[in-house]
């Protein structure tokens, strides 16, 4: 957890917040570590950036997931058009 703070310039207690607020839940390793996919690092740095913006974590957190399924919605919407 603290290189992915690290790399995001965020702190552990941060990164919890998103765990707690269910943005997003690291895998763990075997020795109990937290393992964050890069997806999750995207997610974190928008949160980051809503955030810094004067935005409230939990907005934020639902912003995020709002703008995830736009973006799929969209992704299978050009999908259907594209078949015959």
């Amino acid at each position: 957890m603290g290189r992915a703070a690290e790399i995001l310039g965020v702190t552990p207690a941060f990164l919890r917040s998103l765990g707690a607020a269910k943005l997003i839940e690291p895998l763990r390793s075997e020795g109990g570590h937290r393992r964050f996919s890069r997806y999750q690092l995207r997610l974190a740095a928008r949160a980051r950036e809503l955030v810094d913006a004067g935005t409230a974590l939990e907005a934020a957190c639902r912003i995020i997931i709002l703008e995830d399924q736009l973006a799929e919605a969209m992704r299978i919407n050009e999908e259907l058009r594209r078949r015959p």
